[in-house]
């Protein structure tokens, strides 16, 4: 276990440790094909331009609400692949604290694997929708 790991949130590690069991490219696909399918349901209000994931070549939406100081993330993409990364992030970040959101670095993608596996516009993707999500949170506790 890498101190990377040690330092990333409990559901995040746990994430990161999953994809880390699978050791081939499209048994990781897989994985991010089964977040995707797990993601729940988003409401088409809330796809608007404020919700909409800048430098994303697929359509991808993410909202974040606070309830009792954790924030709450929801998401959807058009496309399952991008949709499963962006749900690899709803449940690895939701429950966490703004703070503890804003100070995560979006290197544990290494620790995956999966960055070895993206294309680069994919790549680039999970870092937008990563810091959209971290710009959420602080507006979240900007709004308290």
């Amino acid at each position: 276990m890498s101190s990377t790991l040690d330092s990333l949130p409990p559901a995040l590690a746990k994430i990161v440790q999953r994809f880390q069991r699978a050791s081939e490219p499209k048994r990781r696909y897989e994985q991010l094909i089964w977040y995707a399918q797990k993601l729940k349901e988003f409401p088409e209000a809330n796809k608007i331009p404020e919700n909409k994931v800048p430098g994303c070549v697929s359509q991808v939406y993410v909202t974040a609400t606070l309830d009792d100081d954790h924030v709450v993330y929801q998401g959807d993409s058009d496309s399952q692949l991008t949709k499963g990364l962006l749900a690899l992030l709803v449940e690895g970040l939701n429950g966490l604290t703004p703070t503890e959101i804003v100070q995560l670095t979006p290197d544990f993608i290494q620790e995956t694997g999966l960055n070895v596996s993206l294309t680069p516009s994919r790549a680039n993707g999970f870092y937008n929708i990563f810091k959209t999500m971290q710009k959420k949170a602080l507006e979240c506790k900007l709004e308290q």
